[in-house]
């Protein structure tokens, strides 16, 4: 009796195992994207918040912004950032995210002081590591399918 409760535990782990695993799982595509077991990764996060520039022309302020667009493209283009957009107006001060494709925060506190918006202190930003699905950068082939205007 002894040895077959032995039996079933084992029958009931093994099939427990067997359950996790998932059948579509792609090891050359997790590899590619850096996925770890579970099919994340760490990213960067930056919020973005009103900084402590606001006295500013509405030209010099259209420039800043200009530059901030042309940072952004270019960072995407770079394969850099993942996620970037604006929030609706809130009480908190927050303007936008990005989320950078890139762990070392020392690495994107130099990408991000290419952009004017933050040099210049109208934006500042909050940057902290971040765990997210390692699949989130291929969105990106796709939303290049589906924009009319670039912004």
């Amino acid at each position: 009796m002894k040895h077959f409760i032995f039996f079933l535990t084992g029958i009931v782990l093994l099939f427990g195992k067997l359950s996790a695993q998932n059948a579509r799982y792609d090891s050359t595509l997790a590899k590619r994207l850096s996925a770890d077991d579970y099919g994340m990764r760490i990213y960067t996060f930056v919020l973005l918040k009103s900084g402590k520039v606001n006295n500013l022309s509405k030209e010099l302020t259209d420039s800043i912004f200009r530059g901030h667009m042309d940072n952004i493209n270019q960072l995407e283009k770079e394969g850099q950032l993942i996620i970037a957009g604006p929030f609706g107006k809130n009480e908190y001060g927050y303007r936008g995210l990005f989320v950078i494709n890139e762990t070392d925060i020392s690495k994107v506190k130099e990408m991000l002081n290419a952009d004017p918006a933050i040099s210049s202190g109208v934006l500042d930003a909050e940057i902290i590591n971040w765990y997210g699905s390692a699949a989130i950068p291929i969105y990106l082939d796709f939303h290049s399918k589906i924009w009319k205007e670039m912004p």
